[in-house]
């Protein structure tokens, strides 16, 4: 019996520390990441990920459409004959990717404005897959003000 509780203890210790880096995550963006933290559906780890991205390159940042590349939210054509289509960047950032999914997906969920678009564009005859890419790119746009302001704050000189 004495070998089932090493594991256990394993795990325990695990999810405590798990817990502690969500706690300290949890108040570093509301410090610094707190005009995205107030967004719907953006949390502490959508929002590390956004800024993390955006300051670690932050020359390429000149436009919301420069933002949009770097996420890989930025429409390429993909049209085929009489079909116009449009496809994902899938050179960029995927964790930044990954981030905007998740915000569009809690809107899609939880969002009564995001819900109505939502029913809107199915009405119109887009996939679900095409009304999740549209809403990624909205959500760049909503975002970049708010992530150039937060880095604005997270790089500001301290005083001493």
């Amino acid at each position: 019996m004495q070998h089932a509780s090493k594991p256990c203890e394993a795990m325990d210790a695990l999810t405590e520390e798990l817990n502690e880096l969500d706690e300290s995550l949890d108040k570093l963006t509301r410090k610094y990441a707190s005009n995205l933290r107030r967004q719907f559906g953006v949390g502490p780890q959508t929002a590390a990920t956004l800024l993390a991205v955006a300051g670690d390159n932050p020359e390429r940042l000149k436009n919301e459409a420069a933002l949009a590349s770097l996420c890989g939210v930025n429409p390429l054509p993909a049209s085929s004959g009489k079909t116009v289509r449009h496809r994902l960047n899938r050179g960029s950032s995927r964790e930044a990717n990954n981030a905007l999914w998740t915000i569009a997906l809690v809107r899609m969920r939880s969002d009564p404005r995001t819900r109505i678009y939502v029913d809107r564009r199915t009405g119109e005859g887009l996939s679900t897959k095409e009304i999740l890419r549209c809403l990624k790119r909205y959500i760049v746009r909503e975002l970049y003000p708010l992530i150039l302001s937060d880095l604005a704050y997270a790089n500001r000189p301290l005083l001493t």
